[in-house]
């Protein structure tokens, strides 16, 4: 029997008070590191909840938007003068005209003196008038009548009722006069200058006024970017993957090819935009700013990772699913299309969704093959200029106006909410279908 005291060392064998005093060494060595990992992770979860924090504080006033109840005469003479109908004289009536009439009628005390009626007319966004000619373009039978509607609010008056902008600040430092501040609060009193939720910023695209401006047309170009990468990156990933774990000899080639697919998992992602830019639009002339190329770009980004991981969904079969099939009959390519990939398929769905939640995040690649135009209208096709959500939240970034500080914050949102739901939907897959062996 050897003593527990003992100790080989050459200072000889250790008594008991000896003992206890090293064994509480290292009890608190251990207990030290424990308290230092719970120390990192509440230090990162303190910078998670900040910067969350950040963002849906900024972000949150976005989604309301001050908006102005008025009767409008939609004037029969201005709208469709010939009385048939034509879309072009629809098109190009002065509807701002007839905006700024009601909200004159609305005030009451303006007068005809310029600067005041100018100082009227900011109370409502400039874009008021496409508001007031979608109305008509929905609804003909509104031609010729007067109906009571809302109208968006200028930005300046947005900020005003939000606090951003404070009555205590001298007149001639703030973008809003008294005189603006007495017609808003009268407004405000007769229930016609209210917070409504916001639904342009889901609908509308680039707009140089922060109350106009929304993320529906970039939304859309990022959808038909994501369209082309799975059409594209799935099966071209998928099949190259299963040749190289079932097929593909074992050589100094093979090595190769495997060890460039991991270095290309890492490259940064603006070089796969330099890529694009050489290759799809100054060599094959495809156009800029088109989803079609982002997504290109997208796919070549996304390749690596999911051959990467499909190959360790294909490795995760247990070898035994294989031999059975093989025992049986099977051929090779039997064995693996029947058997072995759908076993691996989860895996498979779960690397592709988090690679597409990846390239739903990426702005460098889609900045060098210029998907930054300034682009209104809603994209017809793979071939129409676009936007993305990750490009219109960097340019919003860059734009002086106070409202879009809060339209920034709101698309980081919307973006974080996409993720969310991808990241979501690969936990559930794999955990609905995954086997455990």
């Amino acid at each position: 029997m050897t003593d527990a005291t003992a100790d080989n060392s050459p200072a000889g064998p250790l008594n008991s008070s000896e003992y206890a005093r090293r064994l509480k060494k290292r009890h608190d060595a251990e207990w030290r590191f424990r308290a230092y990992g719970l120390g990192a992770i509440f230090i990162g979860l303190a910078f998670l909840v900040t910067l969350l924090w950040t963002i849906v504080s900024e972000g949150a006033p976005a989604f309301l938007q001050s908006e102005i109840r008025l009767n409008v005469t939609f004037d029969k003479a201005e709208i469709d003068p010939t009385g048939t109908g034509n879309i072009e004289d629809i098109m190009k009536a002065d509807y701002a005209v007839m905006v700024r009439q009601a909200l004159r009628e609305q005030l009451a005390n303006v007068g005809n003196d310029r600067a005041a009626r100018a100082a009227a007319h900011r109370l409502l966004s400039s874009g008021a008038d496409l508001q007031a000619r979608e109305i008509v373009l929905k609804d003909r039978t509104a031609i010729g009548q007067k109906r009571e509607i809302w109208l968006i609010a200028d930005g300046d008056v947005d900020s005003f009722l939000k606090g951003s902008i404070s009555r205590d600040t001298p007149e001639d430092r703030r973008r809003i006069s008294n005189q603006q501040i007495a017609w808003i609060e009268k407004l405000q009193a007769e229930g016609r200058l209210k917070s409504r939720f916001n639904t342009t910023i889901f609908t509308r695209g680039a707009s140089a006024n922060p109350e106009m401006a929304g993320v529906g047309v970039a939304a859309l170009g990022s959808f038909m970017m994501l369209v082309i990468t799975v059409l594209l990156a799935l099966p071209i990933g998928v099949a190259a993957a299963i040749y190289l774990e079932e097929f593909a000899p074992k050589n100094r080639f093979t090595d190769l090819i495997e060890v460039n697919i991991n270095n290309l998992a890492a490259v940064p992602s603006i070089v796969f935009g330099i890529l694009g830019l050489a290759v799809f639009i100054n060599f094959f002339g495809l156009p800029r700013s088109a989803p079609v190329v982002g997504g290109l770009v997208l796919t070549l980004m996304s390749l690596p990772t999911i051959i990467i991981a499909t190959r360790a969904a294909l490795k995760a079969v247990p070898p035994s699913i294989r031999d059975a099939a093989l025992g049986l009959g099977a051929s090779k390519m039997q064995a693996i299309f029947h058997h072995v990939l759908p076993l691996a398929m989860p895996g498979i769905l779960t690397g592709t969704i988090l690679a597409l939640a990846h390239a739903l995040g990426e702005t460098a690649p889609l900045l060098m093959i210029g998907m930054v135009a300034f682009v209104v209208d809603y994209p017809g096709g793979p071939l129409d200029p676009a936007t993305a959500l990750p490009v219109q939240i960097y340019m919003w970034s860059n734009l002086p106006e106070r409202g879009f500080i809060a339209r920034t914050s709101a698309a980081i949102m919307i973006l974080l909410g996409f993720l969310l739901v991808m990241n979501a939907l690969a936990i559930w897959l794999r955990t609905k279908f995954e086997r455990r062996w």
